[in-house]
């Protein structure tokens, strides 16, 4: 009877990874919406990657794999290959991480056409994006395969220039998520004080916002102390000062009646969470500066600013990019579970609004398909399918250069650190202070537009 039950189940889901819809939830789960899961799938995918590349860049991998008898051959060969006349290099170090990523990228990317203007799940396409999970997996191992094929050449050097600019498109992605966020936070808290008359809220909004301001003037006073000398590093004492200057212009301006008026809700606390994530931005600016006296970070084995493929296993794991990759997963699952439901995101991600009389008809779904996903977007998609994929393209872009540490490839396997990437990343961090000012001045220069 066992025996049978458990057919049935793998019968089950097999029909679930191979048919239209993403019904792989559990009977012990709580019924959720269609758009839901096949976001967090298809963030799963990108998780995965991510895994991999990390595998691939941890000390200790490159005396396992050289263990194998089938994956490399022990000969005093120059450069070792694999059967099959793959380099092994390429399943080590940044060139594992150029083509893990360039992998998740081309899968996102075929998605992110093959969803241009799906408008309910009635499109024939909608399944394809809510379903077929077994047959996406087996694309995207192909695809995985067929990347670390790609000779060396000069891949890496062209794919590093894409990884610059879907990076810093992600970083913008990241600003907008963050405005969004500081908003609703203070919005909530605010009205919880109004409702039940407690000042209780006005002292957590105050306390956040005093811990963000504190914290941002510590990131300015290390960023000084480590990364600045007395009679030298004068763009970082740049960057650092005007930033510092730029953050305090913003908080200012988030004060003032005028905008006060304009935006009742606007305050310190999106202010300082702005300022905070400047830093954050202008202190992986710093980390990227080719000059050993002003980068602590630059391995200290390499005189010319270079390194080596067996230095850089162990040098991405510093501390700028351990953080960037924590806000980077953090991002990445508000994208796939948030985004349908915040002002900012939504009007980002969605082509339609679902009218209110679908309501009925998804708690009729929820009652009848108990752990399993309902179709919530027959009358219309709750976020864009192309403009997400497009997202997890940039993300895939943004993860390799974080792992990389933003670092050039150079000649004869060497990793470069250039003044381009900190140019970038300041450029950056500018254009989100800009867009967090319009945001702020945005209804007093426009105001027969609505912003609410």
């Amino acid at each position: 009877m066992g025996a049978c039950l458990g057919a049935c189940s793998l019968l089950s889901c097999a029909s679930c990874l191979c048919g239209s819809a993403p019904c792989i939830l559990c009977t012990c789960c709580p019924s959720t919406r269609n758009s839901t899961v096949s976001r967090l799938l298809f963030t799963i995918f990108l998780f995965l990657g991510v895994l991999v590349s990390v595998i691939m860049l941890s000390p200790g991998v490159e005396s396992q794999l050289y263990k194998l008898p089938w994956v490399c051959e022990d000969e005093a060969q120059s450069p070792v290959v694999l059967r099959g006349h793959l380099d092994c290099g390429s399943l080590l170090g940044f060139r594992a991480v150029y083509r893990m990523c360039f992998a998740m990228a081309a899968f996102f990317f075929l998605f992110t056409l093959l969803m241009v203007c799906v408008r309910s799940s009635r499109d024939p396409r909608a399944a394809i994006q809510n379903g077929f999970w077994f047959f996406k997996f087996l694309i995207f191992v192909g695809i995985t395969v067929g990347a670390f094929y790609i000779p060396d050449g000069s891949f890496s050097k062209i794919w590093f220039y894409f990884g610059v600019v879907g990076s810093f498109l992600f970083t913008l992605i990241q600003l907008i998520l963050l405005i969004d966020f500081a908003h609703c936070w203070n919005q909530r808290w605010l009205c919880k004080a109004e409702e039940r008359d407690s000042p209780a809220w006005y002292a957590g909004l105050f306390f956040f916002t005093f811990l963000f301001y504190v914290l941002s003037i510590a990131a300015v006073t290390l960023m000084f102390i480590y990364y600045t000398e007395p009679s030298a590093c004068y763009e970082g004492k740049t960057f650092v000062g005007l930033n510092l200057i730029l953050c305090l212009c913003v908080s200012i301006v988030a004060v003032l009646p005028k905008v006060q008026d304009a935006q009742p809700n606007s305050g310190l606390l999106q202010a300082s969470v702005i300022t905070l994530y400047t830093m954050f931005v202008t202190w992986l600016a710093l980390s990227n500066v080719p000059d050993q006296k002003c980068n602590p970070h630059l391995p200290t084995s390499n005189a010319t600013d270079q390194a080596s493929l067996e230095d850089y296993r162990t040098l991405w794991w510093d501390a700028p990019s351990i953080v960037g990759l924590v806000i980077f997963i953090l991002c990445s699952l508000f994208i796939s579970l948030r985004s349908s439901d915040h002002r900012q995101v939504n009007s980002l991600m969605q082509t339609e609004e679902c009218p209110v009389a679908l309501e009925p008809t998804q708690q009729q779904q929820v009652a009848v398909s108990e752990g399993r996903a309902y179709d919530n977007e027959q009358d219309g998609v709750t976020y864009s399918y192309s403009f997400f994929h497009f997202c997890l393209v940039l993300a895939s872009l943004h993860i390799m250069m974080t792992l990389t540490n933003w670092y050039s490839p150079g000649e004869s396997g060497k990793l470069i650190s250039k003044w381009t990437s900190v140019w970038v990343k300041i450029c950056a961090s500018w254009a989100g202070l800009l867009l967090y000012l319009w945001t702020l001045v945005a209804p007093l220069l426009l105001p027969n537009r609505d912003f609410s």
